[in-house]
């Protein structure tokens, strides 16, 4: 079992910056691919962006390329989500997930494990 813990969100004014963090449990997370989603209120949750397990190759949904990027410590078996240039429709709580394969992919289907969420609030 895998075990994820997000931390790093809270309130930013438009243009701010936040970066989040996810902590994973276990031995096996440089081999699992990682992503970051999130949810809106009343809005489904959606992909904001991933890293692959074996290569570290980034993906990103069209809506924050440029402004977040996504990162991994295998070491510290921690990823991290830097955003810049916030806007208040960044505003969701932020789910890190993990999935055991090692597949990126955009559907929160995909994942096998999720942490808990942070939120990020953006005020305009």
């Amino acid at each position: 079992q895998v075990q994820l813990v997000e931390s790093g969100g809270g309130l930013v004014q438009a243009g701010g910056s936040l970066r989040l963090s996810c902590a994973a449990s276990g031995r096996a997370f440089r081999r699992y691919a990682m992503a970051w989603f999130r949810q809106g209120p009343g809005k489904e949750r959606e992909f904001v962006a991933a890293i692959s397990g074996s290569d570290d190759r980034t993906y990103y949904a069209d809506s924050v390329k440029g402004r977040f990027t996504i990162s991994r410590d295998n070491a510290q078996n921690t990823m991290y989500l830097q955003m810049n240039s916030l806007t208040p429709a960044a505003t969701a709580v932020y789910y890190c997930a993990a999935a055991a394969m090692g597949l990126v992919t955009t559907f929160p289907g995909s994942y096998d494990y999720w942490g808990q969420g942070t939120q990020v609030t953006v005020s305009s």
